[in-house]
């Protein structure tokens, strides 16, 4: 669930920051002889954003979606442009507010389904008035103290 509008921030209104990229890939399994070598400046708003007059970043409440990686006090980027799929992680408006699920179609029926068993999968009929606002793109929270992750 996402509390507010407000709580969205424009991407375009973000600076450009240039970070250094390790010129190698990090192995997530075992490890490979180091390699000193930096590829030049990374632009992570342009990796991040790829329409940014259209996308959005949100603060996370609650904990529906942690079997997607969601947790509460994550940001996610939600895309405005791209166009909602079954499958895709959105951030929909039912009945007046925001909530992020995942997007099925079942029968020819939207539903918002939950990445939590603790949750049941919402049908959304007409009555409801479902407006999917945007497609998450990006997932940014921290892993500890020191350490933050992003999850495509």
């Amino acid at each position: 669930m996402l509390t507010s509008l407000h709580d969205f921030i424009s991407a375009s209104l973000l600076t450009t920051r240039e970070l250094p990229l390790f010129g190698c890939p990090v192995p997530a399994g075992f490890p490979s002889p180091a390699d000193d070598h930096l590829d030049g400046p990374f632009d992570l708003t342009k990796h991040l954003f790829r329409h940014p007059a259209s996308t959005f970043l949100a603060r996370v409440s609650g904990d529906s979606m942690i079997g997607a990686g969601i947790h509460p006090g994550d940001l996610v980027a939600v895309d405005r442009a791209l166009t909602p799929r079954h499958g895709s992680i959105v951030v929909a408006v039912v009945e007046g507010e925001h909530t992020i699920k995942r997007l099925q179609h079942r029968a020819g029926q939207p539903w918002l389904v939950a990445e939590n068993v603790r949750y049941a999968p919402v049908a959304v009929n007409q009555e409801a008035g479902l407006f999917v606002w945007g497609v998450v793109t990006h997932v940014i929270h921290a892993l500890g103290e020191q350490q933050l992750t992003i999850i495509k």
